[in-house]
């Protein structure tokens, strides 16, 4: 890894959309009484390992957006690989707001089918332009599934939802 101000540029830009994600993922994050009256899974990993683990995933996250950048050329490449991890941000914080804020695990299963997919475009990606990018996002889509998996059996579980 080289880290010439080539790299420590994008690592800077993709740290802070890194911390901007889970700091509105952290603030549409509401675990009060409406979260606390839901049914889920004994499975569940405990509520506390939530933020180590999207910490983790942002980190790796960032390190793997910013070797993708450094590897790609100028122009279009770049273009591209900006557009899918404006995409996948944007998908990645409104799962909060429709789950947290608008009390829509339906709706928020809904649309963790496009962040699934949007991740699987990261992957694509970035791993086109450095093999260790794409592996340094599987943990992410590892976590999603998961995630996914856990947000339609809590939509089973307490559905239907108004």
């Amino acid at each position: 890894m080289n880290l010439s101000g080539t790299f420590l540029v994008p690592l800077a830009f993709s740290s802070a959309a890194a911390v901007t994600m889970a700091t509105l993922g952290g603030l549409l994050t509401e675990l009060g009484p409406w979260y606390a009256q839901l049914k889920r899974p004994s499975w569940q990993p405990p509520d506390w390992a939530f933020g180590p683990i999207w910490s983790i995933i942002l980190a790796l996250g960032a390190v793997a957006a910013a070797l993708a950048w450094q590897a790609a050329p100028e122009g279009p490449a770049r273009k591209w690989l900006l557009a899918v991890l404006i995409a996948n941000g944007i998908l990645h914080v409104m799962w909060s707001a429709l789950f947290f804020k608008l009390h829509r695990p339906d709706w928020a299963f809904i649309e963790v089918i496009l962040l699934w997919l949007s991740i699987v475009a990261l992957i694509v990606v970035l791993g086109y332009h450095s093999k260790v990018a794409g592996l340094l996002i599987t943990p992410y889509l590892a976590w999603v599934t998961a995630a996914a998996i856990l947000n339609y059996q809590i939509v089973i579980l307490n559905g239907p939802f108004k």
